[in-house]
């Protein structure tokens, strides 16, 4: 009987807490590896000239001049070369919105409702995209796999280790948070609008995001009210020998909602919010409605007016995923300028990222950093390279909450590294090798080590027959 009160007692935790579809990822086996001879940029703001990078069990060992290394180390010589942590894409499709894009791959809106926080874009993921190792071949290793924008609440990300898996389980990034994917502005009214239902306007789109907060305020105090009716009873259970267990066991916990869940995470700061917005204003509304319902927003995505809110946003500590120079494309779109990154990178405290949104932009993200920095640049601006490659390595691994782990070349950090056959700001830069977890997992001039998807290969070997 008290073993059935524990386990009721604890009926919160399980449902908010608990993680059913768990991270079954595994470090690729590796060899101590020595880089040498390279311009590292190190993600944190480090740029070292001619020096070394050490690679030991799936971290980083060591970063300098003339490093100490065990015999047997595997030394590659970068030969004027570049390295930086392997880049981070915060805003992707791929898995969701795979190729081929026909329309049985369409699996990144559940166009269905307003507010689906219930689904979780993992669900979708199909691991056999080409698009993986497209990307990998640009260097990207770690991504945010996000539900599209069609709904208020679109539903949970997911981060992933760009490795060959066949789960999404085997890819999933061990410790990531997970995101809530939001959407304001025109999508979500013009989806619903459409079909001549609420929301139809940006009024209705903020009554319905604030009415969905009371309610997932509300589920949290229901669970709390329950768990100190159980804490109730077994503190007179304790006291009377044991005949309160049958009181507690007949107290009956709230009814399990999944949307609830996902929207109750985020107000007791476990799920982190990506919010698709582009006004300057409706992100000020945005900011506002975090402060009043006590969550705290983590990074505004597309924004081509974050430019206008620069200072607010570092003030916020929230971050800005942005394009180089996408605009025009939607009225909401219209005033966005190419200076706008740099802008946004300029407070002391500011957090912009370069995300791609596109399964071919995903494969350049290093040159859609260098058009941001060359228009910031041009704007007066000193941007480096050193500080520009924050764009798509540690403020990326920020705004995924995953910074602790990766995103910066720093001993103890997961060895998810790129080496470049020159600046990789440079049009002509492209990812020589790209290493995750310390293990060579794509090489340009060897074809052996150039991941080919379960579903071309299936392609090939129909094709040869």
């Amino acid at each position: 009987m008290r073993r059935l009160f524990a386990a009721l007692a604890t009926g919160w935790a399980l449902t908010a807490l608990a993680n059913p579809f768990p991270s079954t990822y595994q470090a690729l086996s590796s060899t101590g590896t020595l880089i040498t001879n390279a311009t590292i940029l190190t993600g944190d703001g480090q740029r070292l000239d001619q020096a070394d990078l050490y690679l030991n069990e799936g971290r980083v060992a060591g970063l300098g001049e003339s490093l100490n290394v065990p015999e047997g180390t595997l030394i590659i010589d970068a030969a004027g070369g570049w390295i930086t942590p392997g880049i981070i894409d915060v805003h992707s499709h791929l898995g969701v919105y795979p190729s081929p894009g026909v329309s049985a791959h369409s699996d990144g809106n559940e166009a269905t409702a307003p507010v689906t926080a219930e689904v979780w874009a993992e669900h979708s993921v199909w691991p056999q995209d080409p698009g993986f190792t497209r990307a990998l071949a640009g260097g990207v290793t770690t991504m945010q796999i996000l539900p599209g924008s069609a709904n208020l609440f679109g539903g949970r990300s997911v981060t992933l280790k760009n490795v060959p898996a066949t789960s999404y389980q085997a890819m999933k990034f061990p410790g990531a948070p997970y995101g809530l994917k939001m959407a304001c502005g025109e999508n979500p009214k013009r989806v619903y609008g459409g079909r001549k239902q609420a929301p139809s306007t940006r009024m209705g789109n903020v009554a319905a995001y604030r009415a969905s907060w009371i309610q997932a305020q509300r589920y949290i105090r229901d669970w709390e009210q329950y768990e100190q009716k159980m804490a109730k009873e077994q503190s007179s259970d304790a006291e009377d020998n044991g005949n309160s267990a049958l009181a507690a066991a007949l107290i009956k916990p709230p009814k399990r909602d999944l949307e609830l869940e996902t929207l109750a995470g985020v107000l007791q700061g476990e799920i982190i919010v990506h919010m698709h917005c582009y006004r300057a204003d409706e992100m000020l509304t945005v900011l506002d409605m975090a402060q009043e319902f006590g969550y705290r927003m983590g990074t505004f995505h597309h924004g081509v007016e974050a430019y206008k809110i620069a200072d607010e946003l570092a003030e916020n500590n929230v971050c800005g995923a942005l394009w180089a120079d996408w605009w025009g494309f939607k009225m909401e779109a219209y005033d966005g300028i190419q200076e706008n990154i740099a802008l946004v990178d300029r407070p002391a405290n500011g957090c912009a990222v370069v995300h791609s949104d596109s399964d071919e932009g995903i494969q350049r993200l290093n040159q859609e950093a260098a058009k941001a920095m060359s228009k910031g640049q041009a704007a007066g601006l000193d941007i480096p390279p050193e500080r520009a490659i924050r764009w798509i390595t540690s403020n990326a691994a920020k705004s995924l909450g995953i910074d602790s782990q990766t995103g910066t070349l720093a001993p103890g950090m997961m060895a998810d590294v790129v080496l470049w056959n020159s600046n990789p700001f440079s049009v002509y830069a492209k990812a020589q090798q790209v290493f995750i977890d310390g293990a060579l997992v794509y090489d340009r001039d060897n074809k052996a080590l150039q991941p080919v998807s379960d579903f071309e290969l299936g392609q090939l070997t129909g094709a040869s027959r």
